[in-house]
Parts: structure tokens; C-alpha cells; sequence
């Protein structure tokens, strides 16, 4: 599908909206069309809520955020968000803080067809005091008390990937994060990739295949769609843009500016990297490594 058309078709108001991706393949295109379709009173879901969750917030898409770890990696913090939760701007905000680990069990637990996953380390730390959600039990064989998260299903999962074939079928490399966890935990899974490939180049190399396509129900064909985060082997993290970010959103009027040049003002991806200075893509290109060859044998 094209990215208007499985947002259209799979994210409604009120859903919960799970977004992975870690450090790479963050799902920026997607977000900027669910900010584009208008959607409102979003619970969003993400490990590591950066820029991608300051603009959603900024926009006005969410009620709630779940989350792991918050703020603008390597620059500070994400004022739009602190707005958000300190004084209700541009919409009052509700959090949900867990342990990167934690809410990926949460995953864990909705991938296994679980109720709970238990877990060793909110002992001794102020998150039980401050997350209702979180539960202790004893366990059956050795009586010890262990902290427990209940499973989540998000109503969509939404990841990036580098490519997939067309019936879904998706390969990562590099840092693999959340995504299959999230894919196999949620109710509608969206696979947005650089580039779609044929079957018979998803099959030769199996094992970076993370996602099968039978729990996958949209593949969109989105290049750069994780800008100004980076796509191993595709283009690097466009350190300039989070940089700039702080500065933009350092002041409400400043940031909803950029919100409308950068989002409400263009049609697509297409028109978003149509925008990018001069030189991004040349800056941003990386060179090439390579990994080894694998012979998987020939089947007679």
C-alpha cells in the first residue's frame, strides 16, 4: 500500500500505537501521516520516545505515552513533551513509564499468548511508586518475589525495516530493537521498508528475515522513511536535524512553524525529501561494508 493508504485503513482515533524501531529504522514517515490524517487521543507506544514522539505530541495526535526511556539522544531533553505533561500544551498528556526492559516484555508477554511476564529489576527503584501497572508475584519453584508487566497488544504496530518482499516477509540488520517483539505482540501490523525486493532475495539469505509476512497486513515502500534517523547500509542519522530540533521546540510558536513546513505543509515523503538542504543525501550516504557470504547449501 501506499503510507496514506494503510494509515487510512488501519489507525483510528483512540487506538494504541506502538512505533519501534531502535536508534535506526525509526518510523518518521509514518508518524508524519498520522499527524497529516488528523488522528487524535492516540496511547503511543515506544521504547525510546525521541523526536519522532515529541513532534506526534506537539501535533496533538496523543492522549497517552508508554515508554522506556524519554528525551533527544546525545542533545537533551524533548520540550514539547515536557509541555505536554507540565502544562497541558498543547494537550494534556498522560505517561506510563517502564524500564527499556520492561515494556519489552509487555511485548514478550502479548507475543507468547501470555497474561504477564515477570522480570527481575524495579527492586529498589521509585518506578513501582510511581506506574500503578506494575505488580510483584511469588514464583511457584523457588518462592522468590519477582516483578511482573502485564502483556500488551497493541491495536497497531507500525516498524520500519530495510526490505521486504511483497507478501511481507521482512529482513533487519544491525541493531534489531523491538520490532519483531511488537509485530508478533499487535492486533495490525504496518511494515514500512526501503526498498521491496523479490521473493527468491528474501529466501537466499533467511535468517535476517524478523517479521513473516503472514502476521504483516500492509508493506509500504517508503525510501529515506526513517529520516533524520538512519537505515543501516541505506543513509546515516542526520545528527544536524536533532540538533535543530532542540532549538525549534525550545519555544511553542517555533515548533508548530516547523510542524508546518516540515509536515501539514507537504503531501508525502516524496515532498519531505524533495525539502531536504541541498547535499543531505550525498552527506548522509554511507560507504559500503559488506558483510561475508553464507553458504546455505543446496537442497537435492
Amino acid at each position: 500500500m501506499t503510507m496514506a493508504a494503510a494509515i487510512r485503513r488501519f489507525v483510528r482515533d483512540g487506538h494504541t500505537v506502538a512505533l519501534e524501531g531502535f536508534t535506526h529504522l525509526i518510523p518518521f514517515a509514518a508518524g508524519h501521516e498520522i499527524i497529516r490524517q488528523g488522528r487524535r487521543d492516540l496511547t503511543l507506544v515506544r521504547l525510546t520516545p525521541d523526536l519522532l514522539m515529541d513532534q506526534m505530541v506537539a501535533a496533538g495526535t496523543a492522549r497517552k505515552l508508554l515508554f522506556g526511556w524519554l528525551g533527544n539522544p546525545g542533545v537533551g531533553s524533548l520540550h514539547a513533551i515536557r509541555r505536554a505533561v507540565e502544562r497541558g500544551v498543547p494537550a494534556p498528556l498522560e505517561i506510563e513509564e517502564y524500564s527499556h526492559f520492561g515494556l519489552l516484555c509487555r511485548y514478550k508477554a502479548a507475543a507468547s499468548g501470555l497474561p504477564f511476564f515477570p522480570l527481575r529489576g524495579y527492586r529498589g527503584t521509585d518506578l513501582p511508586r510511581v506506574n500503578s501497572r506494575l505488580r510483584s508475584v511469588t514464583c511457584p519453584f523457588t518462592g522468590e518475589q519477582l516483578d511482573a508487566v502485564a502483556d500488551l497488544h497493541p491495536d497497531v504496530a507500525i516498524v520500519n525495516a530495510q526490505r521486504a518482499d511483497h507478501e511481507g516477509n521482512t529482513q533487519i540488520w544491525g541493531l534489531l530493537g523491538a520490532q519483531r517483539e511488537v509485530a508478533f505482540a499487535a492486533r495490525r501490523v504496518i511494515v514500512v521498508v526501503e526498498e521491496i525486493v523479490p521473493g527468491e532475495v528474501v529466501r537466499a539469505d533467511p535468517n535476517r528475515t524478523q517479521i513473516p509476512g503472514i502476521i504483516v497486513d500492509a508493506v509500504v515502500e517508503e525510501p529515506w522513511s526513517a529520516h533524520p534517523s538512519f537505515a543501516q547500509g541505506y543513509y546515516d542519522r542526520d545528527n544536524a536535524a536533532y540538533l535543530a530540533w532542540d532549538r525549534v521546540t525550545r519555544d511553542q510558536g517555533r515548533c508548530e512553524r516547523h510542524l508546518d513546513a516540515w509536515i501539514h505543509g507537504l503531501s508525502d515523503r516524496t515532498a519531505y525529501c524533495a525539502r531536504l538542504p541541498e547535499g543531505t543525501r550525498e552527506r548522509l550516504t554511507p560507504g559500503p561494508r559488506p558483510a561475508g557470504p553464507v553458504d546455505y547449501g543446496d537442497y537435492r
